[in-house]
């Protein structure tokens, strides 16, 4: 009885967030304090053994998913550059030689970072990877995604804004409890900017060792947030990412573009788009440019899933950040119409929230309603900035409810995007509910390019018949 009441609920909860009522949910999270974890916390621990190779993360390194960029530091000693790597757990055939690098912030001296390119994999194949240094070594493995197909599955697990609080090794938890291949995060990694002086590149360290338990073994594609700017001229520090540039590095010249902030990269049957909040996007701008051709690059026949990432998000319901995006959303927001994105995933807000379809397209300074309208061209646009960080949660929210919202929580948790065939892909999101993961808000995506396309093509070829 008592799961039949739980499945009609969920169903019910389904049912009203894909109806003309938007939610509010009226869970108040008992979370934990909004402090990071100590640096002597087992948690964010350095790796056992002289100069081991710490803070190990990959990311996709080409634009169709056969190669990964393996990174990692060393902090005593330059240490080995090479990754050797192959099919069986401590059977290495091949090895790739990266490059190493080190930097200053204020007085922080960074430990010895080591990208590397793994190419010329094979599909759908798990690999196994070792890391050395001298005696110190470390081993991981990754799974390379199906090939590049119309119906190829796919499961994305969505994380933003997550920092380093016990909140945030929630998040991680739960999140690798789901089945994720790839992780897309949607932007302010470390928040180590709440720092000052040496503790910043301290900070960026503590997180990087927080976030290998998943990010050395699932591809992170990454988005870079305002807590990446890091604009500091009391400490002579004025070039915006630099932090975040030399350790989180992105196939952004397998896209063609000429910023690592702003690239692309096709994954099975997606097609994901990476913006940058936080740089020009103006017209005529490096980044509008790029766009615009990017688009017109997109096959749907290959990549039916469309997926934007960014950082601040266009349709905000909460206080906090409200209308923080407004300026892109002009900008783009008609060729996220023009070309059907699927959905757009933004954080910045700490919350929850998820949009209906709608856009506010027709409006300009002279005519049409300023108010966003339905539309079914329109992305969905879902904010999960909700990651666990140290600015705690966004409690407030803007009343009356805006149509253009679906459903919101002020609650901490991560997001799954399963896709199932070039159709239909199934959304959910998970509360981190005082310790446990707990599905609370879901839909059924369909897919904005077949969902037309596939019912004329039905069409014509019933008439032929």
């Amino acid at each position: 009885m008592l799961v039949e009441l739980l499945l009609f609920s969920l169903v019910l909860l389904n049912c009203i967030c894909n109806g003309n009522a938007g939610v509010t949910s009226a869970f108040v999270r008992n979370e934990w304090p909004s402090v990071d974890i100590a640096l002597d916390d087992q948690a964010i621990a350095v790796p056992k053994g002289y100069n081991a190779p710490q803070q190990v993360h990959i990311t996709q390194g080409d634009n169709d998913g056969k190669a990964v960029i393996v990174s990692w530091i060393t902090a005593d000693e330059p240490g080995s550059n090479k990754v050797r790597y192959g099919l069986s757990d401590g059977k290495y055939h091949f090895t790739a030689e990266g490059s190493m690098q080190k930097y200053t912030f204020y007085n922080y001296t960074s430990g010895y970072i080591h990208h590397c390119l793994l190419d010329g994999l094979q599909y759908d194949t798990k690999y196994y990877y070792e890391v050395e240094a001298g005696n110190s070594s470390r081993r991981f493995w990754f799974q390379t995604p199906p090939p590049i197909d119309l119906d190829a599955p796919y499961r994305f697990g969505i994380i933003g804004d997550l920092g380093q609080t016990y909140n945030s090794l929630s998040t991680l938890e739960h999140s690798a409890q789901l089945g994720a291949e790839t992780i897309l995060y949607v932007g302010d990694l470390s928040y180590a900017d709440r720092y000052k002086y040496h503790d910043v590149g301290v900070r960026w360290d503590s997180w990087g060792r927080l976030a290998e338990r998943s990010a050395a073994y699932q591809p992170w594609i990454w988005v870079a947030g305002n807590h990446e700017i890091e604009y500091f001229p009391y400490m002579g520090e004025v070039i915006p990412f630099r932090n975040y540039a030399y350790r989180y590095p992105t196939p952004h010249h397998t896209s063609g573009s000429n910023n690592p902030l702003w690239y692309a990269v096709r994954r099975a049957s997606a097609h994901i788009i990476v913006l940058s909040t936080y740089s020009p996007f103006v017209k005529y701008t490096p980044q509008w440019s790029w766009l615009q051709e990017e688009f017109e690059r997109v096959d749907r026949v290959k990549t039916p899933w469309l997926i934007v990432l960014m950082h601040a998000p266009m349709y905000n319901s909460y206080n906090s950040h409200f209308m923080e995006g407004e300026s892109m959303r002009v900008v783009f927001e008609s060729w996220f119409c023009r070309y059907k994105v699927d959905v757009v995933f933004a954080g910045h807000v700490h919350a929850y929230e998820r949009s209906y379809r709608v856009s506010n397209i027709k409006y300009n300074v002279s005519s049409g309603s300023s108010y966003a309208a339905p539309d079914k061209s329109a992305p969905v646009y879902i904010t999960v900035g909700d990651g666990g960080n140290k600015g705690g949660l966004a409690t407030s929210f803007k009343y009356p409810q805006p149509n253009y919202c679906a459903f919101r929580e002020a609650s901490y948790g991560h997001s799954t995007l399963e896709i199932k065939n070039r159709t239909h892909a199934l959304y959910h999101w998970n509360r981190n509910d005082d310790g446990k993961r707990v599905p609370t808000d879901q839909m059924v995506l369909h897919n904005q390019y077949w969902r037309s396309n596939g019912r004329r093509r039905t069409k014509r070829n019933n008439q032929s018949k």
